[in-house]
């Protein structure tokens, strides 16, 4: 894993726990079914095509990224994308609650690079699942950078307003996304009755249009809801 010390320091984080093999057992069993089930032949067809491409997400995710931290800055390789960020450029390290992890199955505590315009970014494997204690980890890590930055890890009002901006619009689109994810089960459960009574089906307009249109208009509503619910930064 490397050194974290005075002077020069180097750390690399990679996956070192087992694979997530309940996830990729059930995109494993979606695929599946998807490919002989399941009508309209497209929506097969779209329901295969995202099994697979999640499937090779996740093992890219798993044997290719990882974080790597020296005296000269941290290195972030996703799956396919890697960005590098000098001392000076990183405002923050936190670690947060991820509401997605339960039990073993996903790490439930991860860690995000901040810049100074309020962005986050992920830095894979530096969770729970693969680091004993990421908030002793990461205190260490910003310990060991400090002589390498022109500035303090104190937090300044104007980025932790960007930050809280961008926070509440992540969440409202999430919001609007789990919205759209019921439109999508109504408008199949609607299609399905249309199938049954032989009235005409519409099943373009009806599985990918309107969930679409409904993601885009709750997306943009509840964004602006909670971009404005929640308080100013320092409040």
């Amino acid at each position: 894993m490397g050194t974290v010390g005075g002077g020069a320091f180097e750390r690399e984080y990679r996956r070192r726990t087992g694979l997530p093999w309940h996830y990729l057992g059930l995109v494993a069993v979606i695929f599946m079914a998807g490919s002989h089930t399941g009508p309209p032949a497209w929506g097969r067809w779209l329901l295969v095509t995202s099994a697979a491409l999640t499937l090779a997400r996740v093992g890219l995710e798993q044997f290719r990224a990882h974080t790597r931290v020296t005296d000269a800055g941290i290195t972030a390789q996703g799956t396919l994308r890697s960005r590098t960020w000098a001392w000076p450029e990183v405002y923050g390290i936190r670690v947060e609650h991820d509401p997605r992890g339960k039990g073993r199955a996903a790490p439930q505590w991860v860690t995000y690079l901040y810049d100074f315009e309020g962005r986050r970014f992920l830095l894979p494997h530096l969770d729970d699942r693969q680091v004993d204690d990421p908030y002793a980890e990461v205190s260490a890590l910003c310990l060991a950078a400090a002589p390498h930055r022109s500035l303090s890890w104190e937090r300044q009002p104007r980025v932790e307003e960007l930050i809280r901006h961008r926070a509440a619009r992540r969440k409202g689109w999430t919001w609007g996304f789990n919205g759209a994810l019921l439109v999508l089960v109504a408008m199949f459960v609607f299609t399905v009755w249309q199938s049954g009574t032989g009235r005409p089906e519409h099943d373009f307009l009806e599985l990918v249009c309107v969930p679409l249109g409904a993601l885009v208009a709750l997306g943009a509503l509840f964004s602006w809801y909670w971009t404005h619910r929640t308080p100013p930064a320092g409040t």
